[in-house]
């Protein structure tokens, strides 16, 4: 399980390093280019269940780390599809991982 850290280091989330890898690469992008978005997940009941939402700006520290040992390969397909529903008004929410079409790439 990976960490997106957001703010400070009292706002730790923990993600699937597979996930958290792909969210890096659509979340770093959006910022990069100076789009403000929502990023909005649900909590699992060993949390206590719910929803959370963060509102993601290039102004706020943001850290992601990861306790894998390697890089996991990312799915074209899948940034594709994470990065298109972050365009939408919803903004960015997790999304099951495409299976068969486009090969992973690292």
């Amino acid at each position: 399980m990976g960490k997106l850290i957001y703010g400070s280091q009292d706002a730790e989330f923990e993600f699937e390093d597979r996930l958290l890898a792909h969210l890096r690469v659509v979340i770093v992008t959006k910022l990069r280019r100076g789009e403000n978005f929502t990023f909005t997940w649900d909590y699992p009941t060993s949390n206590g269940s719910g929803r959370m939402s963060l509102w993601m700006d290039p102004a706020i520290p943001l850290q992601f780390r990861f306790y894998g040992g390697r890089e996991p390969s990312l799915n074209r397909a899948w940034i594709e599809a994470l990065s298109g529903v972050a365009a939408s008004t919803m903004g960015l929410v997790p999304l099951p991982e495409p299976q068969g079409g486009d090969a992973p790439q690292t």
